[in-house]
C-alpha cells in the first residue's frame, strides 16, 4: 500500500520538524514537503501535489486561509486539515469554508492526528470535538435566526433521523443500534442523504440540514 504523502505548512521550523519526524516514523505515512508560508504552499503545492495538507492559520506573506482558498481554484480535490493554536470563531468558520476537511488544536495527541490524516485522506472530515460543538452550536443559532420554511429536499423520515443521530456525533454503528437497523442500512442512509443535499462528507451534511432547517439541534 502506498503511503499518505503530506505537506507540513507551518511558519515555525520547530513545528515543522517535530511532525515531519513524528509522522515520518509511520510507515503509513511519508512527508511530500515542508514549507513556512502561504505563498510557498500555493507554489509547492503545484509541484508536489500531496494526498494531505497539514495547515497552519496563521503565517507571514499569507495565511493559511487564503492559501487553502487559492488551493482549492486549482484543485477543488485537495485535502486540508488545519493544525493551529486558535480555536475562536472567526478562524474556524473561515477554515471550514475555505475547504478544511479537519481542525485539530496544537495540543492534538499524536493519535488523533494520525486518525485526522486518515479520515481527511479518505474523504472524511475529523474536527476536534470542542471546535466541532461550536460549529454545531452557531449553525443552530443561525438555523433558529433564520426563521426559513422547512424544506427536507425529499429526505425520508428515516433519513432524517439518521441525520438527527449523525448532528449529534453518532457513528454508523452507534446509528444502526439506535435505529435497530443493520450498519449496511445506515451507509445507504448516509449516501442518500449525501446524494439529495449535494455534499461529499458528513460535517457538510448536518451544516446543509440545520441551515436549511432540516433538523435542528
Amino acid at each position: 500500500m502506498d503511503s499518505i504523502r503530506i505537506m507540513i505548512v507551518d511558519d515555525h521550523t520547530v513545528v515543522r520538524d517535530g511532525l515531519s519526524t513524528m509522522l515520518g516514523r509511520q510507515g503509513e505515512f511519508s512527508i511530500a514537503g515542508e514549507v513556512g508560508n502561504g505563498v510557498e504552499a500555493v507554489k509547492r503545492y503545484r509541484e508536489l501535489h500531496p494526498d494531505v495538507v497539514l495547515m497552519d492559520l496563521r503565517m507571514p506573506e499569507m495565511d493559511g486561509v487564503e492559501a487553502m482558498r487559492r488551493i482549492k481554484e486549482e484543485d477543488p480535490e485537495a485535502k486540508f486539515i488545519v493544525l493551529t493554536t486558535f480555536d475562536t470563531d472567526e478562524y474556524i468558520f473561515d477554515a471550514i469554508e475555505a475547504g478544511a476537511k479537519g481542525y485539530l488544536l496544537k495540543d492534538a495527541s499524536r493519535e488523533e492526528l494520525f486518525q485526522a490524516v486518515r479520515a481527511v485522506y479518505r474523504g472524511e472530515s475529523l474536527i476536534e470535538p470542542g471546535v466541532a460543538a461550536r460549529v454545531l452550536d452557531r449553525l443552530a443559532q443561525l438555523s433558529r435566526q433564520s426563521g426559513q420554511r422547512v424544506n427536507t429536499e425529499g429526505l425520508s423520515e428515516r433519513e432524517i433521523e439518521v441525520l438527527k443521530l449523525m448532528a449529534s456525533g453518532s457513528a454508523n454503528k452507534n446509528i444502526a443500534g439506535a435505529l435497530s437497523i443493520s450498519e449496511s442500512t445506515v451507509k445507504t442512509h448516509v449516501s442518500n442523504i449525501f446524494q439529495k443535499l449535494d455534499v461529499s462528507h458528513r460535517t457538510e451534511a448536518v451544516t446543509q440540514a440545520l441551515q436549511r432547517g432540516i433538523i435542528k439541534l
